[in-house]
């Protein structure tokens, strides 16, 4: 939405080119947890905009939880990674079939498919 310089071509060609890009219900809360605390600025109204860009909301469904509990912990960089907001973007993206935008090794490290 910004149009971050961060967001690579790759990234930004996969989302433009997508039939239903999709953003995960716990990224609201990732985002709401993190612009609270002051570790992210993020307008007012952020997600109704993606919506209104085309985005659907990914609903945390059972199928989710399941996948979720059975994903195993796996290391990266000599340490186990546990965030829960990016195992629920794994698991969510393990159930859906779909590629996760992310730079970040450590979801990659689960093994999911991603993008950047």
């Amino acid at each position: 939405m910004a149009d971050d310089p961060r967001l690579s071509g790759t990234a930004r060609e996969a989302i433009a080119g997508a039939e239903e890009p999709l953003f995960g219900a716990g990224t609201l809360f990732e985002v709401a947890i993190k612009a609270s605390l002051g570790k992210l600025e993020v307008a007012d109204g952020w997600a109704e905009e993606l919506l209104s860009e085309g985005f659907s909301l990914l609903p945390i469904t059972p199928a989710h939880a399941a996948a979720y509990r059975r994903l195993p912990y796996v290391e990266h960089g000599g340490s186990l990674q546990r965030d829960p907001f990016d195992r629920l973007l794994v698991a969510q993206a393990t159930v859906e079939e779909v590629p996760l935008v992310s730079r970040d090794p450590g979801v990659a490290a689960h093994g999911v498919a991603t993008l950047w």
